[in-house]
């Protein structure tokens, strides 16, 4: 297992061993063991499990209250998985790191607390299962519209399928009072 840095210290790839033969597979997709030894001390209390359809968009999401790291994997399909730095006194504030995970590559993100998360599903369907660093908090609840124009995320859709709710959220600018310090 390895970690992978990406342009925003604290956003991981995470790559397991696969081991392949004539039966399939086996992969140790998650050892608090190993993830401490590549960086990555959080303590995992709620996994979190979707399915979607293609051109559907899950985000962007993130606690105010409580603040939830996240572990990111794809069980079927592929999406574009994305992490925004939220955090207002960081050196990369509103910078985001895109990446393609899919059942076919293994690949997980990590994304520390205090970011906002989101992915669009770019194959047919797409299962997604994610660990949190802390439990869903309704009242904590942060959202920022998936397109705001000050991130600039380049998303690989354009018509995204939303729920109500991520169709609502506010402009980061406009949500500034509830991000993180």
């Amino acid at each position: 297992m390895k970690a992978v840095a990406t342009a925003i210290p604290g956003v991981l790839v995470v790559e397991p061993d696969v081991y392949r033969d004539e039966r399939g597979y086996f992969a140790e997709t998650y050892s608090a063991k190993k993830f401490r030894e590549l960086g990555i001390p959080d303590e995992f209390v709620q996994d979190n499990q979707s399915v979607s359809v293609r051109g559907t968009l899950r985000g962007l999401h993130s606690q105010s209250r409580r603040p939830q790291s996240k572990l990111v994997r794809v069980l079927s399909g592929e999406i574009f998985d994305v992490a925004v730095d939220a955090r207002r006194s960081s050196p990369t504030f509103k910078r985001w790191v895109g990446v393609i995970l899919s059942a076919e590559n293994f690949k997980q993100l990590f994304v520390p607390a205090g970011f906002l998360h989101g992915f669009c599903v770019l194959s047919e369907r797409a299962e997604v299962a994610y660990k949190c660093g802390d439990y869903y908090d309704p009242g904590g609840e942060l959202g920022i519209v998936w397109n705001d124009p000050d991130l600039a995320i380049e998303w690989p859709i354009q018509n995204p399928i939303l729920s109500p709710k991520d169709r609502s959220w506010p402009r980061l600018a406009d949500a500034m009072d509830r991000l993180p310090g």
